[in-house]
């Protein structure tokens, strides 16, 4: 050895001894604090015991800690230590590379670290051999619980209380076992802030260390960041999954494509539409994708920044199918367009969409239609039957019968209710604009044309029921254009080429005889026959006199809530009035007149003098022949009508209010 390295060693060894005299003068001096405080006398030198080590002191003699015996420690086992590893078993897989880094900067001097949950429980343990049995006996095993409660303040248990970097040395632990060690320790904290536990390192006194604190705290501070490097990637992933989810979710057909047209994101709807299930589709080009047969989608993506809803043809499946498609920009945090989204949606569920928001919906059901006339209540009994299949329907009748009622019930009873119901007035639309309403029309079709296009009604209809109201009205031009769309179930709009595949049951109605306008030739012949499958006459509320009392009061008790009246009595002289009324405006007529005397009405009661004057001022209305007939002969035709309607004896036994023994005989009796 030279003489400059001998030297160096000298002055290394000098210092050493220095701070060795140092530390045992500080332990000396530490020690005859703690010997005071044990004592119980407050002249602590507090310029020799630090303030969190006094502070610690006077907490563990709140806990009545012995600083002259060994304390007994928890130690979890079996079951209990299993359930805790697993409890801490991510913080233990995480921590445990950092702590066996530690360790090995200080291996084979004596030094053993430590791991520790948020309640002072070890969890992991490093150490030289020759410790390793003094440790031991000392409780340090894992599963052994080293708060303040059961150790003192060593540094598992302060650390925990001041959750910051701590440092105890010799004497100033509280427990005089302790004494000869120094340990030091820090917490480790959650990317949420919350105290998950901390790293210690300890050894005997003579091997004590100044520097190990800030090797403690770096290993911890390496600890937290990995655990927010790992929740970062795991919030990542879980927005990925999440991003995936809500993506699978969508019905609609969506993807997503680059500024070069690379597809970076597609759901199965839309594999599924464009039949490219098989194989890698994120990473292809939309060239690649669509080119071979559906171009026009193609373009109008690449030619378009942004698009809504616009009508496009795809081929799929080995057939043309209308969707609709929306193209929306994908902007970056710069605002600036990294993208597309495209989302393809088919027509039909579209359609389905907007005739819930037209409100395109039936709201009556039979249940809804009040009346008893037996002759009502077969016509009842007729449309119900008519409900049950998609034949076309004709309601015959003067205004005011309920024709649109009737329509409504019969779609809510029929296995087309969940589907749209569609009226238009035939008689109530200009005629050069009745052609767009019922078929559409293409963009530019006319002068005013709707841009990109229009949804006629029988397109909106598609799945469900349209009612045309008024068919006579229907000019002869269109006539021909609606017996087509009924026999072949294609709808082409108008300034179109395309024809449009439907499914619509159609229910007409008017109030004219179509015979004598077929004579006039105001009506095709050929389309009456079409729309005339049944037909169902609505009987006139003068020919149904037994109905007006009970219809009265139905509707009293329907306009009650609406106004604000509660309806007590009615004058026996307004029901008299009524039915000798001809109610030219049948059921809606009464209706009205009930309305409005109600919103007269000053107190709960209908008087006579609110009885309209057209009303008072009429004559009795004549008997009708049907009332002249003989009740046997009335009741005979009624029984033979109900037995040609297909009509159970329970049921028209129940109409009669009669027996099934009765009818029996009846029937034997008129030999029906």
């Amino acid at each position: 050895m030279n003489a400059k390295n001998s030297s160096e060693l000298e002055r290394f060894n000098r210092t050493k001894r220095q701070e060795l005299e140092l530390y045992k003068d500080k332990y000396r001096r530490t020690l005859r604090e703690w010997k005071k405080f044990v004592e119980g006398r407050d002249d602590i030198d507090e310029t020799i015991v630090p303030a969190e080590v006094l502070t610690a002191w006077h907490r563990c003699r709140r806990l009545g800690l012995d600083p002259l015996k060994m304390p007994k420690i928890k130690i979890l086992k079996g079951k209990e230590l299993k359930i805790l590893l697993d409890q801490n078993r991510n913080f233990i897989q995480v921590s445990r590379p950092f702590l066996k880094n530690l360790y090995q900067f200080l291996k084979g001097t004596g030094f053993y670290a430590t791991l520790f949950d948020g309640e002072g429980y070890l969890l992991e343990m490093l150490g030289d051999h020759d410790i390793a049995d003094a440790v031991s006996n000392a409780g340090g095993i894992v599963g052994a619980l080293w708060n303040e409660q059961s150790t003192g303040n060593t540094v598992v248990g302060s650390t925990l209380i001041e959750k910051k970097p701590l440092q105890f040395f010799g004497s100033q632990h509280f427990i005089k076992n302790y004494h000869g060690e120094t340990a030091s320790g820090a917490p480790i904290f959650s990317p949420e802030g919350q105290l998950l536990g901390g790293i210690t390192l300890s050894s005997r006194n003579s091997r004590a260390n100044p520097h190990t604190l800030g090797m403690v705290v770096a290993a911890a501070y390496a600890v937290e960041n990995e655990l927010r490097t790992r929740q970062a990637f795991a919030e990542r992933q879980r927005a990925y999954r999440f991003q995936q989810s809500v993506i699978a979710s969508i019905m609609e057909a969506m993807m997503a494509v680059d500024n070069d047209g690379i597809i970076s994101l597609i759901n199965d709807p839309a594999k599924k539409l464009l039949e490219l299930s098989a194989g890698q589709v994120e990473g292809a080009t939309l060239n690649a994708v669509l080119a071979k047969n559906n171009v026009g989608l193609l373009r109008l993506i690449e030619d378009n920044e942004r698009v809504t809803d616009q009508e496009v043809r795809i081929f799929s499946k080995g057939a043309w199918n209308d969707y609709t498609v929306t193209i929306t920009p994908i902007l970056s945090a710069e605002n600036k367009s990294i993208g597309k989204i495209i989302v393809l949606n088919e027509i039909q569920r579209a359609k389905t969409m907007l005739t819930t928001m037209l409100g395109a919906r039936a709201i009556y059901h039979f249940e809804d239609i009040c009346g008893r006339n037996p002759r009502f209540l077969i016509t009842m009994e007729q449309a119900k039957i008519m409900a049950q299949n998609d034949s076309n329907v004709l309601l015959l009748g003067k205004s005011g019968t309920g024709k649109d009622i009737f329509a409504q019930s019969i779609h809510n009873a029929s296995r087309r209710r969940n589907g749209p119901f569609v009226a238009i007035n035939c008689g109530a639309i200009p005629r050069d604009l009745l052609a767009s309403e019922l078929f559409g029309h293409e963009e530019g079709a006319f002068t005013g044309a709707r841009r990109g296009g229009h949804q006629g009604k029988f397109e909106l209809a598609d799945g469900g029921t349209i009612f045309l109201d008024e068919i006579a009205e229907l000019p002869l031009e269109l006539q021909s254009v609606l017996l087509r769309v009924i026999e072949d179930k294609l709808v082409t709009r108008i300034g179109g080429k395309q024809t449009r595949k439907i499914d619509v049951r159609v229910i007409t109605a008017t109030n004219k005889n179509l015979r004598e306008e077929i004579t006039r030739g105001n009506f095709r012949e050929d389309l009456f026959y079409r729309i005339n499958v049944f037909n169902i006459e609505m009987i006139p509320l003068c020919e149904r006199p037994d109905d007006v009392p009970l219809l009265t009061h139905w509707f009293i008790k329907r306009f009650e809530e609406k106004l604000g009246k509660q309806i007590q009595h009615v004058d026996q002289r307004i029901l008299e009035a009524f039915l000798h009324y001809p109610w030219p405006g049948n059921v809606r007529e009464l209706q009205n007149v009930v309305e409005r005397m109600m919103n007269f009405a000053g107190a709960n009661t209908l008087t006579s003098d609110l009885i309209p004057n057209e009303i008072l001022k009429t004559k009795p209305v004549p008997q009708q022949s049907e009332e002249l007939e003989p009740p046997v002969e009335k009741e005979k035709q009624l029984i033979r009508k109900m037995l040609d309607l297909k009509f159970q004896q329970k049921q028209i036994a129940e109409r009669l209010n009669i027996s099934r023994t009765t009818l029996f005989r009846k029937i034997k009796k008129y030999g029906l």
